[in-house]
């Protein structure tokens, strides 16, 4: 390390001597890791590299329509290199798909009818899907439209429970649901070669069965993508790992081009489907950000790496373990209480280079049982591709830390959030 960079560390961002020093011994312990995700990272940069050059996608790509958006030639370029890139017959790539959680609920509103049960096989989803399936009573939850719903919790050991999956598919079981990422749950996230286990055993029994994989966060982790082992359907948001930091806002789907079809009727009107829908010139930066992608997607695992092993050698307990394989950007910390869950969000606020200065507060967010704190000075409002942490404040008292488009960046966000919680003991 350069000697201005040390004195940049203990004069303007106010590391103390033991912090740095807890830096230096966490690269040390960590920098053998680091070659197999520049392995992956490289992989997946020639995958859309070719993606892009097969399509012939061109500058005229980055023009836009107005009004209805028909034949709006750049947002089909995207979804043709969606499609290629994830191993799909066809997808949808738009801004008007607001978040992660609305890209889901398109493909669940969109596939099940009346009558129909959905069988989650993860236990219970992230939070926001309560209500849209009416697991948490809302107005207009699929529940009022005569979907039911069951789910499979994991097995005491993590692993997905393949018996139980047999035992609860039953003649009204219409959509199989796969949650990749823990979300807010003390569990491993789902591998590639997890989430074909799981496929295949569901498949086994009833090869017309629909799954479906939410892939928030997973994306670019490895070399393959649930679609690639058979995955019927699959959703994310360009604000986390596809976006690459570039997209302003908009979700994907992907999969069989027959239930894009169907999803598209409920993302437009039936008749219309993907057909219709401007792109508000948001071509340029949706492709762009896909480009960067896979190299910003190792910059964040990198950053959740250095996180693991630095609250590792504090004695605090992690998920996953620094030298866990990995399935997603999520690294969660186990903390004392309330008032380190804060502090360690108020030192990722600070590290961030916008609105560092703010001081966030847990507060009752829409969508979500308990107050939440969330850490998130970025770019692009909620981008947690971009360096982020946020908490539901209840015990265990779990820290969720994801992110940061460099892996410097995301690296003193840690020491930030570790410093943060020295000062305020």
């Amino acid at each position: 390390m350069l000697n201005e960079t040390k004195e940049l560390l203990k004069g303007f961002y106010q590391l103390d001597d033991e912090v740095f020093e807890l830096s230096e011994g966490v690269m040390d312990d960590i920098k053998g890791r680091f070659e197999e995700i520049k392995k992956v990272r490289e992989y997946n940069q020639y995958k859309v590299l070719k993606a892009m050059q097969n399509a012939h996608l061109s500058d005229n790509h980055f023009n836009w329509t107005t009004g209805y958006g028909y034949n709006d030639i750049g947002r089909e370029k995207i979804e043709e290199i969606y499609s290629e890139v994830f191993g799909a017959e066809d997808a949808l790539v738009r801004p008007i798909i607001v978040n992660g959680t609305h890209a889901l609920t398109l493909c669940l509103q969109g596939i099940v009818r009346p009558g129909d049960e959905i069988l989650s096989v993860t236990g219970k989803p992230y939070d926001t899907l309560e209500g849209v399936i009416g697991i948490r009573e809302e107005k207009g939850s699929l529940k009022e439209f005569g979907v039911t719903y069951n789910q499979v919790d994991f097995l005491e050991d993590g692993n997905v429970d393949l018996e139980g999956i047999k035992e609860k598919i039953n003649d009204k079981t219409k959509l199989v649901m796969i949650q990749r990422s823990k979300g807010y749950s003390w569990r491993k996230s789902l591998t590639i070669a997890d989430i074909k286990e799981v496929i295949d055993t569901v498949k086994s029994i009833n090869k017309d069965l629909i799954v479906m994989v939410d892939n928030c966060y997973g994306e670019f982790i490895e070399t393959k993508e649930p679609t690639d082992v058979g995955a019927d359907i699959m959703a994310g948001s360009l604000i986390k790992n596809p976006g690459g930091g570039l997209a302003l806002t908009g979700g994907y789907i992907a999969g069989r081009a027959d239930l894009v079809e169907l999803i598209s009727y409920r993302l437009t009107s039936p008749g219309i489907g993907k057909e219709c829908g401007l792109t508000f010139g948001t071509s340029r930066s949706v492709l762009q950000g896909f480009f960067m992608a896979p190299y910003v997607v190792s910059q964040a695992v990198m950053g959740a790496i250095f996180c693991a092993r630095a609250f590792e050698k504090m004695g605090y307990d992690v998920l996953p373990k620094y030298d866990d394989v990995r399935s997603d950007i999520i690294q969660i910390v186990r903390l004392k209480d309330a008032k380190e869950v804060i502090a360690f969000c108020q030192g990722i606020q600070a590290a961030a280079p916008v609105d560092s200065y703010v001081k966030p507060e847990p507060w009752a967010m829409p969508g979500y049982d308990d107050e939440v704190i969330m850490a998130a000075g970025a770019f692009i409002q909620g981008s947690s591709i971009e360096l982020s942490a946020d908490a539901p404040i209840r015990p265990p008292y779990n820290v969720y830390f994801q992110g940061g488009l460099t892996f410097d960046h995301s690296k003193m966000g840690t020491l930030k959030a570790i410093q943060y919680m020295k000062n305020s003991k």
